[in-house]
């Protein structure tokens, strides 16, 4: 099964895209706001909250960038008015950190500013190598200018988070600690899966023993039960602790978690910009292979 998970993987920039978007729609909200919405409400009733974001990434035009920053403020209104148990995730190259890094500053600026006016709390993605230091680096400068509605994301694959995480600690950030799942050259990642789950651990540590807001972020049972033991070591009560799931991937394990007082917080990502987004998430789970075969020979998901 592993071999043929990996022949689909690698034949995915070959699949029409219909067929991906048929199979990736469990991971997809919509392509409207409204549907953000009507995913997060519906999460709400079995006890989650969500981080909701706008697909979107590697802007190149001005214009362009000024709009994904019109539609990050339109969600910070949205979680505000229909009262959304949510926070919102934005890219900083989808606000323009390609184009100007000036420009994407003062973007991001003011939709914090916005939600911080709101009530309303964003996570700053994190995207591949080339912006993790700008992306910390515009952390720390909100954070400079008094925002504390505003959080990072550290990935465990690569190999500078510890000390990004050391960087941070005095800050007492908020944290969303993440495998990772860009591909990056082996001298910026730890390429083996037990590394990874080895440092993904050490991080996890560090953050608890740092008193850090940390939010932990995985599908892996592995990691989900040694950050159990974490906590349970340090006499952490369940209801102090959040997990972090994306929509769509491992839904029992997600209502288990918050029956035993966990909070738990979906990923619910919307927008026509989905094609990116949903290969990498295909790619991140093999075990999908089997739905994409049946819709290449059926035309059904």
């Amino acid at each position: 099964m592993q071999l043929f998970s990996k022949l689909v993987i690698a034949t995915l920039p070959i699949i029409p895209k219909a067929i991906i978007k048929s199979v990736a729609r469990r991971y997809i909200a919509g392509p409207l706001l409204e549907d953000a919405a009507r995913v997060t409400q519906s999460l709400m009733r079995v006890g989650a909250s969500s981080t909701i974001d706008v697909l979107g990434e590697f802007v190149t035009s001005r214009d362009r960038a000024q709009h994904e920053a019109t539609m990050s403020s339109a969600v910070v209104r949205a979680i505000h008015d229909h009262q959304l148990d949510a926070y919102l995730s934005v890219k900083l190259t989808s606000l323009g950190l390609d184009i100007d890094a000036d420009f994407a500053f003062e973007q991001l600026t003011a939709i914090v500013d916005q939600a911080r006016a709101a009530g309303v709390f964003v996570r700053m993605d994190m995207e591949n190598t080339p912006y993790t230091e700008q992306t910390l680096q515009f952390y720390e400068r909100l954070r400079s200018m008094g925002y504390d509605n505003v959080g990072v994301v550290i990935q465990a694959y690569l190999r500078r988070s510890e000390a990004d995480i050391r960087r941070l600690l005095p800050l007492k950030p908020n944290i969303r600690l993440c495998k990772g799942i860009y591909v990056e050259d082996e001298v910026h990642a730890f390429k083996d899966a037990e590394e990874i789950r080895t440092n993904y651990r050490k991080l996890l540590s560090i953050l608890l023993d740092g008193y850090a807001e940390v939010r932990i972020a995985t599908h892996d049972e592995a990691l989900i039960t040694n950050a159990i033991a974490q906590i349970a070591e340090r006499e952490r009560h369940p209801s102090t602790v959040e997990f972090q799931m994306l929509l769509g991937v491992r839904e029992e394990r997600r209502d288990q978690l918050i029956a035993a007082g966990y909070k738990m917080r979906i990923y619910v990502p919307f927008g026509e910009d989905w094609y990116g987004y949903s290969t990498r998430r295909l790619k991140e789970n093999p075990q999908i292979a089997g739905h994409i075969a049946k819709a290449v020979l059926t035309g059904r998901s």
